[in-house]
């Protein structure tokens, strides 16, 4: 079966094809807005377009060229967001890398992606993330490390300092005039002037120790204006805009290429179907690294002029106070984020929205999300790395047991199809791969012909690892990864499936339950249980309960109790390592 697009229209049409436009206009149409709040810091969009283009300048100052790639290795902020629109103004490809990631990890990242710059920070979390790339051997590649934290520390729960930007000169209080002016220009391709023309500061010579924020900001001074402007003019549509990993679930992880033209055509689509709107306020808690939090968060936030609320680590109560204090509208993220402000027992009466996705959300869970928080509407998503981040909406309004069991329809200007394991399409309701054709099929994996060619085929899909199945009405229900899927004695067997039954059980916060190796059977099912609260918890109760719920081959052999489920840096269930563990 195919679903087809959703008969929603965007709110306004995509007038801008590059990132740095988008920056630009919205300066000049809703310059007064407040685009960033992150403790007593509060920027304006007009005041975020200055201070990205100074960062476009300053980048220019340490040598960056036009599709070069620089990554950021940092927790959400402020400055995060500034530096990633400053470097795309810059021509440059951001590569974003989770705080998550190690030293190995990050070093594999910038080697494989050619990094002309890091842009990082010392002392998150206890953490210097300099520090852990002594040891990775030399990057020649790396031209400079700049720190985005001259006087920004975290605290025990992450909630972040006042940001000090460092004083205007009289030439930027010149820009903010010039660019709220100039600020229309919309990428025409002229050539860039200036690039790679200028020797580098001392702080960003190759080999140097990393320089601080203000020191990497004062080598704006040395790009004019003109030649900042004319290289932001330049970026193509066409571009790479940003290069993210995929979690690595099954095996290294995959370095995606997606462009300005398709980010911002797919996310301006996305922010339409959940009604994503300006004047709202949204808290910000899934790490910029992902695309939940980079592109459904920083550029749908962008596209409609609603203001950001950066959270570098989410606490409940932390978080609970922010939304009272600053009157949040636009909560997304996991399951366990809306779990742990349910156990804070506040209501929030200007949550207009709150969205999930990316597993199975039971419906007491949404009722609860609507009763006890206050949220007005409440959507899910699915969608991949690979798809610009979005396949799938169900949108607000939709009712309480479909919003659960399905992810809503294809996104507008995208289709999905269903294909048995012979590559043909499949009836309504029977579970297949998913695939998905449209603006948000990525432009190809990194240096990875074979893989590009094995993921999207010649007529466009993208073949996922996800099975799934469409409804009459062309919902979409997301069943299992392919590569999860186990074989129980010649029955096919959807941990999904099992896990959902799992939770119907009291006491049971999460579950994952992966197929490992039997002599008899060749497979079987093992369950990993973090309970849900202090008292003793019985596996033998919980498999007696199964018996009456599931075909016995279903049924986990095992069941482990852990404090915590292993997660990929994406957030993601581990599921590999699970099965390692037995």
């Amino acid at each position: 079966m195919v679903c087809e697009e959703m008969t929603a229209e965007p709110e306004f049409p995509t007038a801008w094809t590059t990132i740095p436009a988008l920056v630009s206009e919205q300066a000049r149409r809703n310059g007064s807005t407040v685009a960033i709040v992150e403790g007593r810091t509060r920027l304006t969009y007009a005041e975020l377009h200055v201070e990205a283009s100074r960062v476009t300048r300053a980048a220019m100052a340490c040598g960056v060229a036009a599709g070069d790639r620089v990554a950021i290795w940092a927790p959400n902020s402020a400055r995060w967001i500034v530096t990633a629109l400053g470097l795309l103004g810059a021509g440059a490809t951001l590569v974003p890398i989770g705080t998550r990631l190690r030293g190995p990890e990050a070093a594999d990242i910038l080697r494989r992606t050619r990094c002309r710059g890091l842009f990082t920070v010392r002392g998150f979390l206890g953490i210097d993330y300099p520090s852990l790339l002594t040891d990775q051997g030399v990057l020649p590649i790396l031209d400079f490390t700049v720190l985005l934290s001259d006087t920004r520390t975290t605290d025990s729960t992450g909630a972040a300092t006042e940001i000090a930007y460092s004083r205007r000169t009289a030439a930027d209080r010149q820009t903010a005039d010039d660019v709220l002016a100039s600020a229309g220009a919309s990428g025409s391709h002229r050539d860039s002037a200036g690039t790679g023309a200028q020797s580098s500061p001392a702080g960003c010579r190759s080999g140097s120790a990393p320089t601080g924020w203000r020191a990497f900001l004062a080598g704006a001074e040395r790009i004019p204006l003109s030649d900042a402007r004319s290289r932001t003019d330049a970026v193509s549509a066409e571009a790479v805009s940003d290069i993210l990993f995929t979690s690595g679930t099954t095996g290294t992880p995959k370095g995606v290429l997606t462009t300005h033209r398709q980010t911002l055509a797919v996310l301006d689509r996305w922010a339409s179907a959940v009604t994503l709107r300006h004047g709202d306020r949204c808290l910000l808690v899934n790490p910029f690294s992902h695309t939940f939090g980079y592109k459904a968060g920083i550029v749908a936030c962008l596209l409609r002029a609603a203001t950001m609320f950066p959270v570098a680590v989410f606490d409940p109560r932390s978080a609970a106070d922010l939304m009272t204090a600053e009157r949040i509208t636009v909560l997304a993220g996991p399951p366990t984020v809306f779990t742990d402000l349910l156990a804070v027992e506040r209501s929030y009466p200007e949550l207009r929205l709150a969205g999930t996705g990316g597993t199975a959300i039971p419906a007491e869970l949404i009722a609860r999300m609507r009763a006890d928080l206050g949220a007005d509407q409440v959507f899910t998503a699915y969608g991949l790395t690979e798809s610009v981040g979005v396949v799938a909406v169900c949108p607000p309004g939709t009712d309480i047991e479909r919003t659960a069991h399905t992810v809503g329809k294809a996104l507008p200007g995208s289709e999905i199809r269903i294909l048995g394991t012979d590559g043909r399409e499949v009836p309504v309701g029977t579970p297949g791969r998913i695939v998905v054709r449209g603006p948000n099929v990525m432009d190809g994996y990194l240096d990875d012909a074979d893989a590009t060619a094995a993921a999207v085929d010649p007529r466009g899909w993208l073949h996922t690892g996800d099975v799934g199945a469409l409804d009459s009405d062309g919902y979409l229900r997301v069943t299992d990864r392919l590569e999860d899927m186990f074989i129980v004695g010649g029955f096919n067997v959807s941990p999904a499936e099992v896990e959902q039954t799992l939770r119907g059980f009291p006491g049971i916060a999460e579950v994952a339950v992966v197929g490992v190796p039997d002599e008899r059977l060749g497979e079987v099912g093992a369950a990993f249980v973090v309970p849900s609260g202090t008292a003793p918890f019985d596996a033998d109760d919980l498999l007696a309960w199964c018996r009456t719920r599931l075909a016995g081959y279903k049924i986990p052999r095992t069941v482990r109790i852990l404090d915590r489920l292993p997660r990929t840096p994406a957030g993601k269930v581990h599921k590999r390592r699970l099965r390692c563990a037995q």
